[in-house]
């Protein structure tokens, strides 16, 4: 399956759908096909009952994604069809909207608008050779794609700061001390195989505890309506199908068959 000039493809490998960037001359940079054609995919894969799981990639050795095509002609804009434009197409937004889990696979360059759409993720694993940046502010800017918020809530506010006024780049056994990845392949070649061993064994539970768990993790900071959320998640699932399997399976000391009822 590919969507506009084929710069975002999609692979079925059974309850896992592999979706990679794929413009490997540009290092996946960012243009148009890939901000309409990524959440599309996405929009699919998470309405699909047969997709337990997503994996993000990006296709080529130089890198998961460079950030945005900054060749890519758009012709002048004025401030305000600049705002109009950005605010009809959050298309980051997409990937934190599926309901499943959503796993990247990082390595070479991950810059920019890359490294905000891996934020956008829900498990980062990534390759030694990965190295992340948000360099904005060095151009003048600020991080437009959620990297001001989605860096926080996952480093806490100091060590943002610290990469988001710096723009400084940091390799991957860095990321990895900092909690911005929590996994790390043992080299390049097998970054994907510990992505999808990932991905497989998180497709064999259950699929609605996997969305009510992400759904809850993700209210954490709304205070007691977090707390409201969970326990009300919790009540759905007590009654379930699957939680019935997964007791008898238990039970009988055998791998649960989970269907998502």
């Amino acid at each position: 399956m590919s969507t506009g000039e084929a710069a975002v493809r999609c692979e079925k490998i059974g309850a896992v759908c592999c979706v990679t960037l794929d413009r490997p001359d540009q290092i996946n940079a960012v243009n148009d096909a890939i901000r309409h054609g990524l959440p599309a995919i996405l929009a699919e894969q998470d309405r699909d009952p047969e997709t337990r799981v997503i994996l993000l990639r990006g296709e080529g050795a130089r890198g998961f994604c460079a950030g945005a095509d900054v060749k890519e002609e758009r012709g002048g804009e004025t401030a305000l069809e600049a705002h109009r434009r950005l605010s009809l197409g959050p298309w980051i937004e997409a990937v934190a909207a599926v309901r499943k889990p959503v796993i990247a696979a990082l390595h070479g360059a991950c810059m920019g608008g890359g490294l905000e759409l891996a934020l956008a993720c829900d498990i980062r694993v990534a390759a030694p050779d990965a190295r992340f940046a948000l360099p904005e502010v060095r151009l003048g800017l600020i991080p437009g794609g959620g990297g001001t918020q989605r860096l926080v809530q996952v480093l806490g506010l100091g060590r943002a700061l610290d990469l988001l006024l710096t723009g400084d780049r940091i390799d991957a056994a860095e990321a990895l001390r900092i909690g911005l990845v929590t996994r790390l392949a043992p080299d390049g070649a097998s970054l994907f195989d510990e992505a999808m061993r990932l991905c497989q064994a998180l497709a064999a539970g259950s699929p609605n505890a996997l969305a009510f768990v992400k759904e809850a993790a993700l209210a954490s900071g709304t205070g007691a309506a977090g707390y409201r959320l969970e326990r009300a998640l919790f009540g759905l699932l007590l009654t379930g199908e699957d939680r019935v399997e997964a007791a008898a399976a238990f039970r009988e000391k055998r791998a649960a068959s989970f269907t998502g009822r």
